[in-house]
């Protein structure tokens, strides 16, 4: 496997969008201006591609929730079991006496692992659930 070629090219910025991104750079670690904005670049198609092209994505679910709420559980477990092909892992967590989080991970196409998504966030009990998606980082430049 080869490198790819560095191009070069112009951006233009106000002054104080600069200051900014400088500071951010500075801030975050990079080396140089160029490496953030080719981080801030493939941020960009990570969303392009699972908005718009509906890519193979991976990503977590988590999930807060009261197990005491009825039928909590079952329902969770029940969503899970119908969609063996897009969760390939979970994590339980006992965070006190009421509570559990659950950690999702999941993959598959984009459009797919929203719906799973949104059917166990939106499952009676859950007080509080998040998507996160990414890259499988197959088609995804350096």
């Amino acid at each position: 496997m080869h490198k790819d070629q560095v191009a070069r090219f112009g951006v233009s910025l106000s002054k104080s969008l600069l200051k900014e991104l400088d500071r951010m750079v500075r801030k975050k670690g990079y080396r140089n201006r160029s490496l953030a904005l080719s981080d801030m670049i493939r941020d960009q198609l990570v969303a392009y591609h699972q908005e718009v092209e509906d890519s193979p994505m991976v990503g977590t679910i988590t999930l807060v929730y009261d197990h005491h709420r009825s039928h909590v559980q079952e329902t969770l477990t029940d969503l899970q079991h119908r969609h063996l092909e897009t969760i390939i892992s979970t994590l339980h967590v006992h965070l006190d006496h009421d509570h559990c989080l659950e950690v999702l991970v999941v993959r598959g196409k984009a459009s797919a692992v929203r719906e799973v998504a949104d059917h166990l966030i939106g499952a009676r009990g859950v007080k509080h659930g998040k998507l996160t998606l990414t890259t499988t980082g197959k088609d995804l430049p350096a």
